[in-house]
């Protein structure tokens, strides 16, 4: 009994695997699975190191790229108007230093010793004190009818004496700058400053005697390093411009000195 029932298994395994054959040569793309089961079986296990994986494809949506694109074409816009707008007034200014280069050298002076006397207002007063526009006023006007055309005049002065821009040439401008110009515009403008306050000969005599030399000294640790970047390295024409910008920190602390009491 035993043999037929092994019999019959056989015949029925035969059938089988017979039908399995036809339907595979019926649809050849379709693989036995008993094939498969073979060769991931036999196939040895290997496995890509993470980093040489195929990374994997996600869908970025067109907006993400539009969005990056208009905040960066915006800001690089931007950007480029800010530069072009910078150029552009370099060149309106160089500009109205060819046509009218003693007015704007004086308007440049002016303007700058309004920001400082107004500086130099911001850090002496107290907060309930108001600002001082009369005292920045006379700034300003020393600034437009003195300082800009005497800066004007003096550069072109020296550098026809020394046309050369070399370390020796520099030098021998800055010397002429310590000794003469320095001391006479700081004597001009204590002297008229205090005057315009109301204060007499002897007041301004007096003044002089106690604040020309402190401030000359004090000027002697500032004004050589600013001297020689103004004569080595940059153009007569711009000289002023160049001389009036360092002068902002210069005016804080002129300012302040003009504001004092009067000496006794």
């Amino acid at each position: 009994m035993s043999s037929g029932f092994v019999m019959k298994q056989r015949k029925i395994w035969h059938v089988m695997t017979q039908r399995q054959r036809q339907f595979m040569l019926v649809n050849p793309s379709i693989k036995s699975p008993s094939l498969l089961s073979n060769k991931l079986h036999s196939k040895p296990y290997f496995g890509f190191p993470h980093f040489l994986r195929k990374p994997t494809q996600y869908e970025i949506s067109p907006s993400f790229f539009s969005s990056s694109f208009c905040s960066s074409s915006s800001s690089s816009s931007s950007a480029a108007a800010t530069s072009i707008s910078k150029v552009a007034f370099v060149g309106w200014y160089l500009g109205m230093i060819k046509s009218w280069p003693i007015l704007t050298k004086s308007v440049t002076s002016s303007l700058i010793y309004i920001a400082a006397d107004l500086s130099s207002q911001t850090i002496v007063r107290e907060s309930s004190e108001p600002f001082d526009f009369i005292r920045t006023s006379r700034m300003a006007g020393y600034g437009m009818v003195i300082l800009g055309p005497s800066l004007h005049f003096w550069f072109n002065f020296v550098s026809k004496i020394f046309p050369r821009r070399d370390l020796l040439s520099t030098f021998k401008k800055m010397v002429m700058g310590q000794t003469i110009y320095g001391p006479a515009m700081t004597v001009i403008f204590f002297s008229l400053n205090a005057r315009l306050q109301g204060e007499t000969g002897s007041e301004i005599v007096a003044r002089l005697k106690r604040d020309l030399l402190r401030t000359m000294l004090n000027g002697i640790m500032y004004w050589p390093i600013c001297d020689f970047i103004t004569f080595r390295f940059i153009p007569v024409h711009l000289q002023p411009l160049i001389s009036n910008s360092f002068s902002y920190l210069w005016t804080v602390y002129m300012t302040y000195m003009a504001s004092l009491e009067k000496a006794t």
